[in-house]
C-alpha cells in the first residue's frame, strides 16, 4: 500500500517516512525541491531500512504536483504545515497557506480515490481561548477570536479539512500532537526543538513559566500508522501527548545531565514583570504571555483506548532532543567540568 506523506523534509514528517518505511509501506513524499541539499537525509533513510521512497515535488501554496503526488496512493498523511521560527506581522500569511495547503492536499486526495487521510494538526486547535484550565480532550476547540497566528492557522486548518472531508465523502483522521520532541533526524533546529536548543545555548537567561504537554516524535509517527489502518479511526481526532512538564522542569533535567559535560543551562525563574517587558521589543515572545502559569492539560486517553497507543516518558524525548542537537552539530561541544 503506497503512502504519501506531505513535508517529507520535515522534523515529523521524516519520521513518519522511516514508520511506514521500517513497516514494509512503499512511501512517496512531497519535497519543495528534489534537488536541494535538505533531501540527501531522505535518501539515506531509505537506504539504511531498505525501503522504497520516491520523492515528488509540489507546494502547500500551488496547485502543481499534487495530482502527480497522490496518484496510485491508498492513503495521505497530511503532515506538512507552515511552522514559523517567528511570528508573521500579518496573521494571513500563516493561515491563508495552512487552510489553502490542507484544501488544496485533501482536494487531489479525494479525487484520486485515495482511500483515507491522517491530518497532522496539533493541541493548539484544541486547548486554546477557553476561560477555565481543566483537561481538554478531542472533544473540545481553540476558539479562534483573539488567538495568536500559529494556533489559530492549526485550528482553522483542521476545521477546513474536517468540512472537506464530509463535502467530498473522505475518510479522514486526525493526530492532535503536543510538543514534539525526540531526535532529530538531520542537522537542523525545528521550531518545537528550539525551546531545548536555546536552553542548552543558554540563549535565555531565565525560564518563565510555560507549560508544555510532551510526547516524542517517534510516538506520534506510530500513533499516525495506528490511525491509518484501525477502521474505527475514521472520522476521529487522537490527541498525541504524554506528561505536562513546565519549562523549567525541562531546564532541571537538561542541567542535571548535561552541566557535567560543560553546558551552563539556565534554571532560574524569569519573573513576568521582565518577561513583559522583553515582550514589549519581541513579537514571538509577547504571543507566549497569556500561556504564563497555564498548564498544558490534555488528554490522550481515547488514542490509548482506541488504538492501543503508549507515550514514552517526557524525560527520554528531553534527552533524546538534547543529545541529537549536540550529535548533529546543532549545538556545539562543550568542554567537560571536571570536578576539583
Amino acid at each position: 500500500m503506497t503512502v504519501l506523506v506531505t513535508g517529507g523534509t520535515g522534523f515529523i514528517g521524516g519520521h513518519c517516512v522511516r514508520e511506514l518505511l521500517e513497516h514494509g509501506h512503499p512511501v512517496r513524499t512531497t519535497v519543495r525541491d528534489a534537488a536541494r541539499a535538505d533531501v540527501a537525509p531522505l535518501r539515506a533513510l531509505a537506504a539504511e531500512t531498505g525501503g522504497s521512497l520516491e520523492l515528488v515535488e509540489a507546494s502547500l501554496d500551488a496547485d502543481r504536483g499534487w495530482a502527480e503526488a497522490v496518484a496510485g496512493c491508498e492513503y495521505v498523511w497530511h503532515v506538512a504545515s507552515p511552522a514559523p521560527a517567528a511570528m508573521p506581522a500579518d496573521e494571513a500569511e500563516l493561515v491563508r497557506p495552512a487552510v489553502d495547503g490542507t484544501l488544496r492536499v485533501l482536494g487531489a486526495a479525494a479525487d484520486a480515490g485515495v482511500r483515507r487521510v491522517v491530518l497532522t494538526s496539533s493541541i493548539d486547535a484544541v486547548r486554546h481561548g477557553h476561560p477555565e484550565q481543566r483537561v481538554f480532550t478531542e472533544d473540545d476547540w481553540s476558539v479562534v477570536d483573539g488567538l495568536d497566528p500559529y494556533p489559530k492557522s492549526k485550528t482553522l486548518a483542521e476545521r477546513a479539512a474536517w468540512a472537506a472531508a464530509a463535502d467530498r465523502d473522505l475518510e479522514l483522521a486526525v493526530v492532535n500532537p503536543g510538543l514534539v520532541l525526540g531526535p532529530l533526524w538531520r542537522a537542523e533546529a525545528n521550531v518545537s526543538a528550539e525551546v531545548i536548543r536555546l536552553l542548552l545555548v543558554r540563549g535565555v537567561p531565565a525560564v518563565p513559566r510555560l507549560g508544555f504537554a510532551v510526547v516524542d516524535v517517534r510516538d506520534v509517527a506510530t500513533l499516525h500508522r495506528l490511525a491509518m489502518l484501525a477502521p474505527e479511526a475514521a472520522g476521529n481526532r487522537y490527541i498525541a501527548a504524554g506528561e505536562q512538564l513546565w519549562l523549567g522542569e525541562i531546564a532541571e533535567l537538561l542541567a542535571a545531565e548535561y552541566a557535567p559535560r560543560g553546558y551552563r543551562v539556565p534554571t532560574r525563574a524569569l519573573p513576568y514583570p521582565l518577561m513583559w517587558a522583553a515582550a514589549r521589543f519581541d513579537r514571538t515572545l509577547r504571543t507566549a504571555l497569556a500561556l504564563v502559569d497555564v498548564p498544558a492539560s490534555v488528554s490522550s486517553a481515547k488514542a490509548a483506548r482506541d488504538l492501543g497507543w503508549t507515550a514514552r516518558p517526557a524525560e527520554e524525548s528531553v534527552l533524546a532532543t538534547a543529545e541529537s542537537l549536540i550529535r548533529l552539530g546543532v549545538v556545539p561541544e562543550r568542554a567537560p567540568r571536571h570536578p576539583r
